[in-house]
Order: C-alpha cells, then structure tokens, then sequence
C-alpha cells in the first residue's frame, strides 16, 4: 500500500496552490507525523547494480538520473494552461486535505455510504482559477487533478511525451516481464494534500516534475496491519485506519505497521513494485511458501467470487465475521478483518 502527500507541510490551512507558493526546499519540522516507523527508501543511479537488484527483488527505489520524463520538466501551469488542449478533467473537490478514492459504480452496495470528495470535470482553465481561488479563500476545502493523459492533448504535450524516456522503460518491462502500459496519469495537487493508504494492483514509475512529494510504502506482508475496506465497498484498496487519528481498538495490528519513505522532488523517478501486474502472464506455477503479494492477490480475488456467488456484498461481511468467530475460538489471529463502514 503507499500513502502520499503533495508538498509535506504539516499546516492545516492556507493550502499552496501548484504554482502559486512554492518553497524552493523543504524540511523535516514541514512533514506530518505519523505514529509508526519508517525507513528510507534507497536512491540510486539506474547504473547502480543495487538499484538492478532492487528491482529484481521487486523492492521500491529512487531513481536519480534515468531522464524519465525530462521533457515534462516544462510543464508548469502556465505552459499546461497554454497546450494541454479543450478536453476535460477529472477535478476532485475535498472537504479537507484527504482524497480518499472511491469507487462510483460500487456506491450503490452501500446505501449508507458518504463520499468525503465529489468528481466534477472541468476545462484546465476552470481548474487553475478553482484552484487559485481556493488557496485565496484559505479553509479547509482542497482541490486534485487526476487525469489520464488522451487524444485530446495538444501537439506539444504529444511531442514532449514521445520524448520520455520509452527505451529505458521499455528495457525494464520486457526484462521484468511486467504488463503493457495502461494509463499515463497526470496529477495536479495543491500544497498538504494526502492521497491515503491505498492498495496498488500494478507496477508504477512516479516521476516528480514540480514541487515535492512525500510518499510512504507498505509492503504486502503489511497488508494485515492496514485493514482495507472490504473489495465490494466505494473504498476497495484503500485502508480503513486513519493514520493522523487511529482508532487502535479496531484496528489492533496497526500498531506492528512498519513503511518506507522518501520525498520526491523534480527529476526524481519513483519505482515501486509491489504486486502481480494487471495483464502480466500467469506465472507457469504457483510454489510455496507463498510469497506476499501472491497472498493478498489470492485474498482478494476469494472474497470478489465469493460476492459473485453469493450475490450480496453483505453477505460476505456476514461470512467473514462467523468465520473471524470460529478463528477466536480455534485460537488464530493473524486474519485480516475486512469491517463495515
């Protein structure tokens, strides 16, 4: 699972909007504090042979000199407002400074269900003038693109993204026998914004081309300490603890959580790994001990077919508690809770 924050900062109000305020460095006093530990995240040439095994190992690494995307380095606001094109965008409005993801299509599992962000699409233009005037008013609200990079760019974003660096890239897929590429996402966020804990089902590159960027990663055999939402809920892959506030009576094994961290500034590429790909070959065969994230692969897809079987997401969460009762009684602990919300 990996957490991030846009810009760390540790105020509350007063949000920085991308190219408005910006500080040329950042400190470890700006970070929010979290109640785990971490540890750092190595960075290292793409020469380095560490930074081969690392990958080969699938662990996450900085990379420092892989030139992933250095034409993107340009792309402030101005030169996007100028050539990113008429299309729209995903534009997500928050109630504070979290962007907890969820799932539209999955709302209606869940009648009780209240999403703390709303999606709306918008220009580029009306983004940056929501955004200008969201910082000026100060408050809690927050705003976040995410959007998946299309036919509707203009020409000079086409050029400059033909010019990413694609052989390296392309060098490490079929090395690594990793999926196709399926998405190019464009993100876009103002000064504390917080992506929470959330489950990643592929191989990512995150590169930093403005600003800074805190992100903290679990590995899968953490994933028992994060307590995701159940897969048929709005929230699927996210965890359900809230890290600046955690509630340790439901959620005990939190307290054994232990991540990696590192901030990412421009040019620098974050690698990380932690999961079967979507579209990669089935492995020839499966052998134990099982490896992490083979486990959580096999965890979810049990509880999707037993929602498809059953027919009633509910009745999964009603599953899940009998046979969470029987493992108390037999003695087991080490099951990961899937609870209401």
């Amino acid at each position: 699972m990996a957490t991030v924050e846009n810009d760390p900062t540790s105020s509350e109000g007063g949000a920085a909007a991308f190219s408005v305020v910006h500080s040329p460095i950042w400190s470890e006093y700006q970070l929010r504090k979290y109640p785990f530990q971490t540890r750092p995240i190595p960075r290292l040439s793409h020469t380095d042979p560490r930074a081969e095994m690392l990958m080969n190992n699938e662990e996450p690494l900085v990379l420092t000199d892989t030139n992933l995307v250095y034409p993107a380095l340009k792309w402030d606001v101005p030169y996007l407002q100028e050539n990113i094109g008429s299309g729209d965008f995903s534009v997500y409005i928050a109630e504070n400074h979290k962007f907890l993801y969820y799932d539209e299509k999955k709302m209606a599992n869940f009648e009780n269900f209240s999403p703390k962000s709303r999606r709306i699409d918008m220009k580029f233009s009306d983004f940056v003038e929501k955004m200008e005037k969201t910082h000026e008013e100060g408050g809690d609200e927050r705003v976040y693109l995410q959007q998946t990079l299309n036919d509707t760019v203009g020409r000079k974003i086409v050029v400059d993204f033909l010019g990413f660096n694609w052989n390296w890239i392309n060098k490490q897929q079929s090395k690594r026998n990793w999926g196709q590429l399926t998405s190019n996402l464009l993100l876009i966020g103002m000064e504390g914004n917080v992506t929470p804990a959330h489950y990643d089902e592929q191989q990512n590159f995150f590169a930093q081309i403005k600003g800074y960027k805190r992100c903290i990663l679990f590995p899968p055999d953490q994933f028992e300490c994060l307590y995701p939402f159940p897969v048929h809920h709005p929230c699927d892959r996210q965890s359900q603890v809230d890290f600046e506030n955690p509630d340790y009576k439901r959620f005990p094994n939190f307290k054994n959580v232990m991540g990696y961290e590192t901030v990412v500034a421009h040019v620098l590429s974050l690698l990380y790994d932690l999961s079967f790909p979507q579209g990669a070959p089935t492995p020839k065969r499966i052998e134990n001990p099982l490896r992490a994230h083979q486990k959580v692969a096999i965890m979810r897809n049990i509880e999707k077919m037993l929602g498809e079987a059953l027919g009633d997401p509910h009745e999964v969460l009603e599953l899940d508690r009998r046979v969470e009762y029987y493992d108390s009684i037999d003695g087991r602990s080490s099951r990961v809770s899937v609870c209401d919300a």
